[in-house]
C-alpha cells in the first residue's frame, strides 16, 4: 500500500485529489495539510511514501517542504501546481521532488505518478520534460568543421550499442518519449495497452542505463534518436 500524503491550501483540491486517490486498491491518503509547514510534521508522523506538495502555500511554501521532506528521508516529493513556471520546475527539482505535474493533468497521470515515483522513479509533466531536456542539452555551438557530416553528433560507443540493443517498437515509444508524451498518451497513438506501453518504457529505462524518463529522453538526443 502506497501512503499518500496531500498538501494544498484549498481544501476542495485536496478533497479532488483524495477522491481519484482513493478508488485505487494499492493507494491510500493518510494525511492532509494545508501549509508546507504541515506537510513536513505530516509526512514525519504518518510515515508517509509520496508527498503531493503544491507550490504556493502560505507560510512555508511547496519548495522548501520539499526541501525538508526529501531532506529527513521520510517521503518522495511530486510538486502539483497549477502555474507552469520554469522557476517552479527548476526549484523543485534543486529541493529533490521527484515528480512535476500540472493540475489540469489527467487523473490517471495523477495515479501514475504516485506510483513511479513511490517506486523510485521520477515522472514529470510533458511541458516539463521538454524543459528539462532543453537545458540539460543546452551547450555553446563547437566552432564548425569543415570535413564535419550533417545531422546529429555521432553517439559514443556505449550510446550505439544501447542504441541498438532497442526493438524497433522501443525506438518508437522512446521517440514519442521524447516528445513529451505521457503513457497514456503512448498507448493512444500507437495503439497499445497501457501496460504494454509502460513494459516497453521499463525495458528502454534498462537498456539505456537510465534511472527515469528524464534520462531516457536525454539519451535519445544525445544518440540522435530523438526527432
Amino acid at each position: 500500500m502506497i501512503r499518500v500524503l496531500l498538501a494544498d491550501d484549498h481544501a476542495l483540491v485536496r478533497s479532488g485529489f483524495a477522491m481519484v486517490l482513493s478508488v485505487e486498491d494499492d493507494i491510500e491518503v493518510v494525511a492532509q495539510a494545508a501549509d508546507g509547514a504541515q506537510a513536513v510534521a505530516a509526512a514525519q508522523a504518518h510515515d508517509v511514501d509520496v508527498a503531493l506538495l503544491d507550490v504556493q502555500m502560505p507560510g512555508t511554501d511547496g519548495i522548501e517542504a520539499t526541501r525538508r521532506i526529501v531532506g529527513t528521508g521520510c517521503a518522495r516529493v511530486v510538486i502539483v501546481t497549477t502555474f507552469d513556471r520554469e522557476d517552479y520546475l527548476f526549484d523543485a527539482l534543486a529541493a529533490g521532488a521527484s515528480g512535476f505535474l500540472l493540475k489540469n493533468a489527467d487523473p490517471d497521470d495523477l495515479v501514475e505518478a504516485v506510483r513511479a515515483v513511490a517506486g523510485g522513479h521520477a515522472l514529470l509533466a510533458p511541458e516539463a520534460t521538454l524543459r528539462v531536456i532543453r537545458a540539460l542539452t543546452a551547450a555553446p555551438a563547437p566552432p564548425p568543421a569543415p570535413a564535419a557530416p550533417a545531422g546529429p553528433v555521432p553517439a559514443d560507443p556505449g550510446q550505439r550499442r544501447a542504441a541498438a540493443s532497442l526493438t524497433e517498437r522501443e525506438h518508437e515509444v522512446l521517440g514519442l518519449v521524447a516528445e513529451g508524451l505521457s503513457n497514456a498518451e503512448i498507448a493512444q497513438r500507437l495503439f497499445l495497452g497501457p501496460a504494454t506501453v509502460k513494459t516497453h518504457v521499463s525495458n528502454i529505462l534498462a537498456k539505456t542505463g537510465s534511472r527515469d524518463r528524464v534520462q531516457a529522453v536525454v539519451f535519445a538526443h544525445r544518440a540522435g534518436l530523438a526527432g
